[in-house]
């Protein structure tokens, strides 16, 4: 009897992992065709998987202080190749306002504005560079602060794709013409030849396309998907959001992300040191770093009357230096940046691998 029971439980365990099994192979993309039924579940399971972001928030300060708007056209570009470059999710744009006004934070709402704030000028330029450039006349409106941006060297990202590239994503604009069979929204996508959307949409959105698998373009309907579905299904960056903040608490505050940042970082030269290979970053969903103006993080949390009381530690769940031993009595935001991302490479990584394992 007992040898009758154990065979039963080593069984049921074995049918168990078997069907692990399976369904690994078919995340994996070599489980049998045939089993639809466990295909629709793990299909189901993979839509709702979150993917870790980062974002960076950067004082709009940092381009007041420049002293023309060549130079901060400049300054405003180097910000836009780092968060491309280390593949960031999320531009913050931050104010040191004392109390919350209102955070739209939208440049272009006057375009006729030459002597906009320092921060609605990043956003701006910082939003313009993100754009693909065949999408840039539809979207931008000639402004006097774009004035420059000639000059800058292309982000040169994913979905900045060529008219010969095919991509199975492509970034579009709605047009005003209409579709040939009304059914749908015409979208300008780069090409040779607008394609079609199965969507009545208003003209002039940005939208993301799935391209299908058909190469001519021909009558078939595409769809407008998500801008995070690139990634989610190809692992492909796609380049990155901006978002305006009045002061430091509403970067936080904010944060689009359900649950907000689990784990937010300060950098300052007055930060904890610790090397790189040894910094141990948690698992995380949406990691924040924040760089400092002129005078810091510090001067920040302390004009932030909703932060009243609060020393800049308690503000984050670390405080580091990540450029002890510095030759030059300051480090301007755009060179910390570029450092810091670079520093944080390696634990981030790490961080990646442990929420991978876990899922």
């Amino acid at each position: 009897m007992a040898k009758k029971k154990r065979a039963e439980a080593e069984e049921a365990q074995n049918t168990e992992q078997k069907k692990v099994y399976d369904e690994v192979q078919l995340v994996n993309g070599d489980g049998h065709t045939k089993k639809k039924k466990k295909k629709k579940r793990e299909k189901e399971k993979n839509e709702g998987k979150e993917i870790p972001t980062v974002s960076i928030a950067v004082p709009g300060s940092i381009i007041d202080n420049t002293q023309s708007l060549e130079l901060a056209t400049r300054l405003a570009g180097q910000i836009a190749r780092a968060a491309t470059i280390f593949r960031i999710d999320e531009v913050i744009v931050f104010d040191n306002k004392s109390t919350s006004v209102d955070d739209s934070g939208d440049p272009n709402t006057d375009a006729s504005d030459e002597n906009e704030s320092g921060a609605a000028f990043l956003i701006r330029i910082l939003q313009y560079l993100e754009t693909p450039q065949y999408l840039r006349k539809n979207l931008f409106p000639k402004h006097n602060s774009l004035r420059f941006v000639g000059m800058l060297p292309p982000l040169d990202a994913p979905h900045h794709l060529r008219k010969h590239e095919w991509a199975p994503y492509r970034e579009g604009v709605t047009l005003k013409e209409r579709a040939p069979n009304s059914m749908g929204t015409l979208v300008d996508v780069g090409l040779s030849k607008n394609v079609v959307i199965d969507e009545v949409l208003e003209p002039g959105l940005r939208v993301t396309v799935a391209m299908g698998n058909n190469r001519q373009l021909g009558a078939d309907l595409l769809h407008q998907v998500s801008s995070s579905k690139p990634r989610e299904e190809a692992g492909m960056y796609w380049g990155y959001r901006v978002r305006y903040a009045s002061n430091i608490c509403s970067v936080f505050k904010d944060c689009p992300y359900k649950g907000g940042y689990d784990y937010m970082i300060g950098t300052s030269e007055h930060g904890l040191i610790v090397n790189s290979s040894e910094l141990t970053i948690p698992t995380f969903r949406h990691l924040l770093i924040a760089f400092g103006g002129l005078a810091g993080l510090e001067e920040s949390v302390e004009e932030d009357n909703n932060l009243k009381r609060k020393n800049v530690r308690e503000v984050f769940d670390t405080y580091l230096n990540t450029c002890p031993n510095q030759g030059s009595r300051t480090i301007r935001t755009e060179e910390a940046i570029f450092i810091s991302l670079q520093y944080f490479q390696e634990p981030i990584n790490r961080a990646l691998q442990r929420f991978e394992n876990q899922t």
